[in-house]
């Protein structure tokens, strides 16, 4: 006969300790294989019980047991069966060794029927709470150590102990536990176990919908199912969807990073790659009814933006502590990296750079003046332009993003934005208007003119460098084709260059009233590629008047030379069309 028993822990915190437990095996005319799982094939360890002939063996066979052992099975095996009735089958088990009395009650015993019931031994499960640090045994106490000196251990009472490697310098998290237990004990164990879990998932539960609550979630729904059919729904994701997108927010998925949080890189359960922002967590007291109602009011809104240079708002998750917003992905990484870490495999001609100083003008265009009402970006600047599969440009990061009321003009509220980009005017005055994403713009056009950083230093120079006030004092020494990117230094180029200079030149001056609006800065970036496309139509029509004239001239001639073959001549003329 075979019989498998087998205690399976895993999925929970316990451990069989291989240190003071041991499989064993008793009784005659049996073999013990020791398993993994009652599955498994191959045995780990085993025991051979030898032949009894009418008599009971009190014979006691053991194997040590392998570490971070979760689960056990064990086969026994009759090797010659026999049909006495006083004959008990071979047992097999695991026990702690410390207590050899226990192994009394198996041994079979025809005389004394009362051990012939089934019986439940000692055994020891380890579970740990890690730290870190040095790990140290105190002096003094009783110290034993594995049998390969792996690691050692003291006792800290009769059910817990520290262990630690053997090299217990520096960080280590070798701190555990362990408790001695029966068998019977185990399962008790196991309930605890699934109890707490299951008041954990409770707790979990109870903490997302306060969340949520606190979030503007109950207001979101509301504005949506009040918006309903006049705007695209905004999807609201729950907070396991994100994590299993993210990989539990894997580090390996980290697009990029900033002063106000993380963009991760996320698959939905449909297949669809999302970029997922998490805001740095801030001391910040919890949002008050205006100020929920204005957050709310914003994902609306931002949720409702459909251009496309501006990257769309998919959705967010208000389950979390700080709000997650997901939007759209965008594959080919942010103007910074373009401009200053150059791809041999795709320069950045001068017509590209053009091409996205125009869509990022559009989309600004588009927030500050045909937007359902004004947005003020706050933080425009070449890493927050994005670049999709065909080079095209997408503003992103509306993580300052503030909306105003038509009648506004400007908005006071603390300094907030990236030095190089920051318009000196609203830093000075704390006061933010739609001039003031004006000058960052400014400075993303000096970036995309000259192909260096808002702001440098060099080894021999202690002072930062700032590239807006050097692209100024070079405009006044007429000196800007010194300063102008190589990669786009060309003849061709040179009128388009000057004339996207001055406009930059005017968005970046001190006074924000005399910088231009942007759309009118995007209507002028339109108008400086059409000059471009003029002047090619021109130099095509010219070399067209050239090839008239050529071909009038050949007429002329045919028709001197071919008088009297007529014919001949008009057949010739026809070639010559």
């Amino acid at each position: 006969e075979t019989n498998v028993v087998g205690v399976n822990l895993t999925g929970t915190p316990f451990l069989f300790s291989d240190v003071f437990n041991r499989f064993v095996s008793v009784g005659c005319d049996s073999f013990a294989a020791f398993l993994r799982s009652p599955t498994d094939d191959y045995p780990i360890g085993w025991c051979a019980q030898p032949h009894c002939d009418n008599m009971t063996s009190e014979a006691m066979c053991s194997a040590d047991i392998p570490p971070n052992l979760s689960s056990f099975a064990a086969n026994v095996t009759q090797i010659y069966p026999n049909n006495e009735n006083n004959r008990l089958c071979g047992s097999a088990f695991i026990v702690d060794q410390r207590y050899p009395d226990s192994l009394e009650r198996i041994i079979p015993n025809r005389n004394d029927t009362s051990k012939q019931s089934r019986s439940y031994f000692p055994t020891t499960l380890l579970w740990g709470t890690h730290k870190r640090g040095l790990c140290e045994l105190r002096e003094g106490s009783n110290i034993s150590c594995r049998s390969d000196g792996a690691y050692c251990w003291a006792s800290l009472s009769e059910t817990h102990l520290c262990a630690c490697h053997l090299d217990s310098y520096g960080d280590s998290d070798d701190v555990c536990q362990g408790c001695g237990a029966s068998i019977g004990t185990i399962f008790v164990l196991l309930g605890a176990w699934h109890s707490h879990k299951l008041l954990k998932r409770r707790n979990n539960t109870k903490l997302k919908q306060k969340y949520f609550k606190r979030n503007g979630g109950l207001l979101l729904q509301q504005q949506l199912s009040n918006n309903e059919g006049k705007v695209e729904k905004i999807k609201v994701f729950t907070s396991k969807e994100l994590e299993k997108a993210t990989d539990y927010y894997n580090e390996n998925r980290i697009l990029g990073q900033g002063g106000q949080g993380t963009v991760y890189k996320g698959m939905l359960t449909d297949g669809n790659i999302v970029a997922i922002k998490k805001s740095k967590l801030v001391k910040e007291k919890v949002l008050d009814d205006k100020k929920l109602k204005q957050f709310i009011n914003e994902v609306i809104i931002l949720s409702q933006i459909n251009h496309r240079n501006v990257v769309k708002l998919l959705g967010c998750c208000l389950e979390t502590k700080i709000p997650l917003l997901v939007y759209e992905f965008i594959p080919n990484g942010t103007l910074y990296d373009l401009l200053h870490r150059p791809n041999e495999e795709f320069p950045l001609t001068w017509e590209i750079r053009l091409r996205i100083a125009i869509a990022t003008a559009n989309a600004l265009s588009y927030l500050h003046s045909a937007a359902s009402v004004p947005i003020y970006h706050r933080d425009i600047k070449s890493s927050n332009i994005l670049l999709d599969d065909k080079y095209n440009a997408k503003v992103s990061d509306f993580g300052t993003s503030i909306s105003v009321a038509l009648e506004q003009t400007h908005v006071t509220t603390r300094v907030q934005g990236t030095f190089g980009y920051l318009d000196p005017e609203y830093f000075r005055s704390n006061q933010f208007t739609e001039k003031s994403d004006v000058y960052s713009f400014g400075v993303v056009l000096v970036e995309l003119i000259t192909g260096q950083k808002p702001i440098s230093s060099s080894e021999s120079e202690e002072v930062v460098r700032s590239l807006a006030n050097f692209f100024l004092l070079s405009m006044e020494e007429n000196a800007l084709l010194d300063v102008v990117d190589p990669l786009v230094m060309n003849g061709n180029a040179k009128e388009e260059i000057v004339a996207v200079a001055k406009l930059a030149k005017r968005c970046l001056n001190l006074n924000g009233k005399k910088r231009p609006t942007m759309t009118k800065v995007a209507m002028e970036l339109e108008q400086i590629r059409s000059l471009k496309e003029a002047n090619v139509i021109e130099q095509s029509a010219y070399e067209d008047s050239d090839i008239d004239d050529m071909i009038e001239a050949s007429d002329i001639a045919s028709c001197s030379t071919s008088s009297s073959i007529t014919n001949d001549s008009v057949t010739y003329h026809s070639v010559t069309l």
